[in-house]
């Protein structure tokens, strides 16, 4: 019998057959798997053979070829990720949101962006924010998860994929989840009060399965992000608005910062590329010099 991962604890794995809705079967992992140092992974396709029918249980005994492994969050076999944040309560960080995607870039997995408590802000100010991302060539959506606004649209966006969730705590992706798929009864945690973070309500990543052939990874939120194996040379390369400008400038190898007749820096002037985006760029290129010189 073939089926996926959903979820993985304490070296039993949790297999979703291909063709169910609600049936799941509590695996371990045999032993050659040990002995070759290969570790299934939450997405993994396997096959399983069936202790028991009853009690649901049994073992993998192969791990289907994968399309993909993400190593941050731990996930294989993903058509995409979707990084929820919210516009308000708590305030957006979007130096945290730009770290995100250059992780994601970084791993070539495309990125959704999904705005949540669009309500909580003006119309003006949520479409200043979508049109600086869109802009850099994402997909956002503007969503108020636990009043079902905009969900439909976004179901459109995740159907028919395995889709990651990642973003930081309290900004409503377990609100999502469940207004995507109310079966799931995901936690939903309040926003703390006393420092405005969201207390953690996801404490391991798992799948869930909404319909056929679509599955969303719910991960633990995050309130940092530390971008790892990256030379400060190359994170222009994960920025998408500045690709057109490969090569234009003066100098071979212009980093955008300092350099004279550079293109990335005259768009920057003339409104085409955002001065946020652009910050974030300079704050996380000298992150990764500091860095290097350590």
């Amino acid at each position: 019998m073939q089926g996926k991962i959903m979820k993985g604890v304490g070296g039993f794995y949790y297999i979703h057959p291909h063709n169910t809705v609600n049936t799941i079967y509590e695996c371990k992992a045999k032993g050659a798997f040990r002995n070759q140092k290969i570790k299934p992974a939450v997405g993994d396709d396997v096959e399983i053979e069936i202790i028991s029918e009853q009690d649901k249980t049994g073992n993998i005994v192969e791990i289907l070829p994968r399309e993909n492994l993400l190593i941050r969050p731990a996930v294989a076999n993903v058509d995409q990720a979707v990084i929820v944040f919210a516009l308000a309560d708590p305030k957006p960080n979007y130096n945290l949101l730009d770290r995100f995607l250059v992780m994601m870039e970084q791993q070539g997995v495309d990125t959704l962006i999904c705005f949540n408590k669009s309500d909580l802000v003006s119309g003006q100010e949520a479409k200043e924010i979508c049109d600086i991302y869109a802009g850099a060539g994402y997909q956002v959506f503007l969503t108020v998860a636990k009043e079902n606004v905009g969900v439909d649209a976004f179901r459109e966006a995740i159907r028919g994929k395995t889709s990651v969730f990642a973003g930081p705590s309290g900004v409503g992706k377990s609100s999502m989840l469940n207004a995507l798929h109310p079966q799931a009864q995901v936690q939903t945690g309040a926003v703390s009060e006393k420092i405005r973070r969201g207390k953690h309500t996801t404490r391991h990543s798992e799948l869930i399965y909404i319909e056929e052939d679509t599955y969303i990874m719910d991960t633990p939120g995050f309130s940092s992000l530390v971008i790892e194996n990256l030379e400060p040379e190359d994170l222009k390369e994960y920025f998408r608005e500045f690709e057109c400008y490969n090569g234009r400038c003066k100098f071979n190898g212009c980093v955008h910062i300092h350099e004279p007749e550079c293109f990335v820096k005259e768009a920057l002037q003339a409104g085409t590329i955002s001065q946020l985006r652009y910050d974030n760029y300079v704050q996380l290129y000298d992150e990764l010099k500091n860095k290097r010189r350590w």
